[in-house]
This record gives C-alpha cells, structure tokens and sequence, in this order.
C-alpha cells in the first residue's frame, strides 16, 4: 500500500506478457487533510486462498493523479 506522487515512463525495460491471472479493481475518492485522494483496491482472484479479499491499495494525490489522466490519454490515444 502507497501514495503514489508521481509517475515516470520505465524506459530501461519492456513489456514481456500479460499476467494470466484476473482480478476486479475498485476505486474511491475521499478528502483526507483537506487533499483528494484516489484510491484502487484490488482484490484477491478466485484461485487465492481467500477469493475476493482486499490485496493491494494504491493511493494518487492530486498531482499524480493529473498525471495519470494525461499518461492514458496519450498511452491510449483517448479523446474527450
């Protein structure tokens, strides 16, 4: 579990494959301290010994956040 506060493209490596393994991801927004923060949980396959559990959180301020928008729509060639 983190807070991510920036996002930077790897360069120094490439992408091999694409995990078997698929999972549902549940975001949130909230206020904490007066900043947003969104939220993605992931959450446990069917094949874990305890299916549909919490597994991992990561956390976007604002800022990383932004960034994240921009990186997809670029990355993706998604339009408004």
């Amino acid at each position: 579990m983190a807070l991510v506060v920036s996002l930077e493209k790897e360069t120094d490596r490439t992408l091999r494959s694409v995990h078997p393994t698929q999972l549902p991801c549940k975001y949130m927004v909230g206020e904490f301290d007066g900043k947003r923060v969104l939220q993605l949980n992931t959450y446990g396959s069917v094949s874990r010994e305890i299916p549909g559990k919490l597994s991992q959180t990561l956390q976007f301020d604002e800022a990383a956040a932004l960034q994240l928008y921009r990186m997809l729509k670029s990355e993706f060639g998604f339009k408004e």
